[in-house]
């Protein structure tokens, strides 16, 4: 038994779905992250709650909401008929949408505390330079957060490939579309197809494993740990 042409073809759109959720989570991330690393506001707690979220709620909640936002009737789903987009739902830029605000917190918490990691020592020195902001952020903390970059990069990832229940509840079933390899498996299960189901499964617990060891090896490295 062998991965077929459906199978191969959620694999790709979840590793499609993956790369796209990490580039942009680690742009919108970083400086929601810097922010809550620095700021002394009363709006660090708010905030820093709204992006941990995901962590404790159930993602059938999170795509539900989406749902009803994304949809004809909800308000996002007017601007974007207005504007002559349609609706997301249903669609692979809503899957895009829910991915980011279900994996937000794994890239964003990482990168905060990488940047908190820095201090203030290195920061105080570059504008004793002269650094403008831009100059302080590629050269010194661009490279001292790097370890962070690289772990909020992985888990980003990881964790939107074995996404279930939002993609389904916002993205539904649709080969070709939105049907990633979590559903593909659901797909089989129910249409008691074990076999296939164990292709993917396992590639899925391979894939798995792989993400965790390279995540424990990279801080090992970085730690200098043994």
């Amino acid at each position: 038994m062998t991965l077929s042409s459906a199978d191969f073809s959620a694999i790709w759109l979840t590793l499609k779905l993956a790369s796209l959720t990490t580039v942009i989570l680690l742009i919108i991330g970083t400086p929601i992250a810097l922010w809550l690393s620095r700021t002394q506001s009363w709006l660090r707690g708010p905030v820093g709650a709204i992006v941990a979220l995901p962590l404790v709620l159930p993602p059938t909640v999170i795509g539900f909401y989406l749902l009803l936002a994304l949809g004809p009737n909800g308000y996002i789903g007017q601007l974007t008929q207005s504007l002559g987009l349609g609706t997301l739902t249903f669609s692979f830029a809503g899957l895009v949408i829910g991915s980011v605000l279900y994996s937000m917190p794994f890239v964003v918490q990482p990168l905060q505390n990488a940047f908190s990691a820095i201090g203030t020592r290195p920061l105080e020195v570059a504008a004793t330079l002269r650094a403008n902001p831009w100059d302080t952020f590629f050269s010194v903390i661009l490279p001292l957060a790097r370890p962070g970059f690289i772990t909020a990069a992985i888990l980003g990832f990881a964790h939107t490939v074995g996404e279930f229940g939002v993609v389904l509840m916002i993205g539904g079933n649709i080969p070709d579309k939105t049907r990633v390899v979590s559903v593909q498996i659901y797909d089989h299960v129910e249409a008691m197809e074990y076999a296939q189901a164990h292709w993917l499964a396992g590639a899925m617990l391979v894939f798995s494993f792989a993400v965790l060891l390279a995540l424990y090896s990279s801080r090992k490295t970085k730690t200098g740990w043994g």
